[in-house]
């Protein structure tokens, strides 16, 4: 079986919903297996520490995670048109995978959330993959064949799937949201069969 890791952070469930719907989708592609896993808050605080073990949700993602991988999905909500701090620390902790080449050659896509319809989401989704382009990977957008990009009022691009959370991040991911979310796991992980010559 081949590990699609679907690695996201979530603050308020929306984006950990949005994990969990592209895990369907992988897990819906023969011959693939998707391991949801999260990386901790980070804290201006220098005593402050998260527990070992994730009060409920996904494990913190492992080392070992990015290696067993046959590709990525990576997911954040909306911080000013960038991923969020807890993202940003762990991908940038990466650089012993980076100088080894993990990650490269394999298959990546974006994923995010955002309060207002116009809050960054495009942004976001395409500086989350410019640290995956220096890793080498291979970038896989959601293409317009997908019916659901066409027709959403809500969230969803060309770059990844994205929520319209709602301003007290309260919104249900749309019918279109939804699909468009398992059309990209299932994408990722046929382009890491491919890849990987199966």
């Amino acid at each position: 079986m081949l590990d699609i890791l679907v690695l996201y952070y979530s603050q308020h469930g929306a984006t950990r919903e949005l994990a969990r719907l592209i895990a369907r989708g992988v897990d819906g592609v023969p011959g693939c297996q998707a391991r949801l896993r999260t990386v901790p808050k980070v804290s201006a605080v220098c005593e402050a520490v998260e527990p070992a073990i994730p009060d409920g949700g996904a494990p913190y993602v492992e080392r070992q995670d990015l290696v067993d991988c046959a590709g990525l999905a990576l997911g954040s909500p909306t911080r000013f048109g960038n991923m969020a701090s807890a993202m940003k620390y762990f991908i940038d902790g990466t650089g012993g995978e980076w100088m080894q080449g993990t990650l490269a050659g394999k298959p990546a896509c974006v994923f995010t959330s955002t309060s207002s319809l116009h809050g960054g989401q495009e942004a976001t989704l395409l500086t989350m993959m410019i640290p995956l382009l220096h890793h080498g990977m291979v970038i896989a957008g959601l293409p317009y064949s997908e019916a659901a990009l066409l027709a959403t009022q809500t969230g969803g691009t060309p770059y990844g799937v994205s929520h319209l959370a709602g301003p007290q991040s309260d919104r249900p991911i749309s019918e279109h949201e939804k699909a468009l979310a398992l059309a990209q796991g299932k994408r990722l992980a046929e382009l890491a069969v491919r890849l990987a010559g199966r």
